[in-house]
């Protein structure tokens, strides 16, 4: 038996299981060519049929990713027309990303994970960023803490008056800190 074989099939000697998950995860890192300090998330991909959860969150196989670098208006928030309506904002920006993703396979390639658990992706469909499409669509806002990526878009969107920029609305970080 080798070493490491016989190091896996110790099981009463309790003084090594904390170890071993970090040796396993060692020799797998260094099997792939990768330092063990690099971040795996980062190269992590995951693809398939989408589901939206909502503006800026979709499921794929089971996994929840967040869309890196925007931040979409809140399913329940609303914004103000110019003429005094208020419309559901928030339900819409899902709806137009679900109408987007429609049933064609989503790429994402991960490149962290939240404080949630969910992982965080830029997402691509038939190679077009869907985190600028967004943005661009004025469906999501430039989010300038977690990324730069997207704030041209953002500006166009805002010039264009597309999407939530035809409105008065609230930022979607103030929306969740009872900004209403």
């Amino acid at each position: 038996m080798a070493p490491f074989d016989k190091l896996l099939h110790r099981r009463r000697d309790s003084r090594l299981r904390p170890f071993l998950p970090g040796v396993v995860a060692g020799v797998l890192l260094a099997a792939l060519g990768a330092s063990p300090g690099a971040d795996a998330a980062s190269r992590h991909m995951i693809t398939g049929t989408a589901s939206v959860i909502d503006g800026d969150t979709i499921e794929i196989h089971g996994a929840r990713i967040r869309l890196h670098a925007v931040d979409a208006i809140e399913s329940r928030q609303r914004c103000l027309l110019s003429d005094g309506t208020e419309w559901r904002c928030g339900a819409d920006a899902a709806k137009a990303l679900s109408e987007k993703i429609g049933q064609a396979p989503v790429e994402c390639r991960v490149t962290d994970k939240d404080r949630y658990g969910r992982f965080v992706a830029k997402c691509f469909q038939r190679g077009e960023d869907l985190n600028a499409w967004l943005v661009a669509s004025g469906w999501a806002v430039a989010y300038r803490q977690y990324g730069k990526d997207y704030v041209s878009r953002e500006s166009e969107a805002k010039a264009a008056k597309r999407g939530v920029w035809a409105s008065q609305f609230v930022m979607p970080w103030d929306w969740r800190r009872g900004k209403r």
